[in-house]
């Protein structure tokens, strides 16, 4: 996204704000600061595309990290290839297949794992800002007094 489109969405995101402060200070709510529930809200949102963010970019790393890793696996098959035709011999092109095939599956088994911690490591990226901002509302919550004070927010893992 360009940074021109960026700063069009936070203008628009910045008045739908601010409509519905207008909009929720006509209505006057006793015991309801709505400046600081609507300013929470803008908090949730920005979370919530932070949230997205970390998402989206894990994605592109792993569909790059995929594509890199195939890349390299179409190789290692074609060079195999190249090296099971050049001996002649149909044994000797089985005996060199044996032995690359269980490195391969090592290396793939590798790359594997790395990707599932890759993808591991922003899933706890995500849960621990959600969690972080989801404290964060509570208490802002409790300290207008919309929330009671025995009221806690479970900790992703804990």
């Amino acid at each position: 996204m360009s940074t021109e489109n960026r700063n069009e969405h936070a203008a628009d995101a910045n008045k739908l704000f601010s409509e519905l402060t207008q909009v929720f200070e006509q209505f006057k709510l006793p015991a309801v600061n709505t400046s600081l529930f609507i300013d929470s809200r803008r908090k949730d949102v920005e979370s919530m595309v932070a949230a997205n963010k970390i998402t989206y970019e894990a994605l592109q790393t792993l569909a790059k990290t995929q594509t890199e890793l195939l890349t390299l696996a179409m190789q290692g098959l074609q060079s195999s290839a190249k090296g099971v035709s050049s001996n002649g011999s149909l044994s000797a092109g089985a005996n060199k297949l044996t032995e690359v095939a269980p490195k391969a599956w090592q290396q793939m088994m590798a790359d594997m794992t790395q990707l599932a911690e890759k993808m591991h490591k922003a899933q706890l990226d995500v849960l621990s800002g959600l969690s972080e901002r989801a404290k964060e509302s509570l208490s802002e919550m409790q300290a207008q007094g919309l929330a009671p004070m025995s009221a806690s927010v479970p900790m992703h893992g804990k």
